[in-house]
Formats: structure tokens, sequence, C-alpha cells
């Protein structure tokens, strides 16, 4: 399952740069989670949260960040500012979500940018 998830990881890495995002990070671990890609743009980190589905049943992708995962992620990424001396609260962040639909090309591909409030 991971492979498959890096799979989907490297195609949305791809398509943020393509979309003028420099890639910073992947796969930030740490004890309170995990963020998938850390990109920039100008001054600007971006976390972001990859989400793959076969289809749009059950709300797709995009249902799939919950607020208890949004959490995590906002927690880690605070975490990750501290580990590297940024001032999270000085420094321009924005959390977005890339879902993917669908198992095999064409990806539907949809970049929600501010997915959810820091």
């Amino acid at each position: 399952m991971r492979a498959q998830g890096t799979v989907f990881e490297q195609l949305a890495k791809e398509y943020l740069q393509h979309n003028k995002l420099k890639h910073v990070c992947e796969n930030f671990n740490c004890k309170l989670g995990e963020i998938d890609l850390i990109m920039s743009q100008g001054n600007t980190l971006i976390f972001v949260e990859v989400k793959q589905r076969a289809n749009n049943n059950f709300g797709g992708a995009l249902a799939a960040v919950t607020t208890k995962k949004q959490q995590r992620i906002i927690k880690s990424a605070m975490f990750y500012c501290h580990k590297h001396k940024i001032n999270f609260e000085q420094q321009s962040c924005r959390f977005d979500v890339v879902a993917i639909t669908g198992t095999c090309p064409p990806y539907e591909i949809q970049w929600v940018k501010n997915a959810f409030p820091n």
C-alpha cells in the first residue's frame, strides 16, 4: 500500500512543480504525524496532503481529509517549523490537498489551495 501511495505522491509532486511550486521535502514524519509533501511558492511554505481514491463514492479523496487528519497535519507542520528554526507564527504558510481520482491514467487531479485553516 505504501508503494502505491508513493506513486501518487510523486504524481502530485510533479503536478505541483508543473504549476510553479518548488519541492522542499517529502514524507516528513514525526511523532505527531506525517506530511506528504512540503512545497514552496515565493516565501510561502505549502504543506500538502495527497489523497487518492478509485472513485468519488463515499465522498472521494477530499472527504478522506477529516478534521482529525487536518489537526495532525497542522501539528506536524508546527513541528517541522520548530525543527528547522522557522517561526510558524510569522512564516507565511498554507495547507493544500491534492485529490487524485482513478486507478489508472488519465487520473483526475484536483488541487485545493488553502484546503483548511492553520
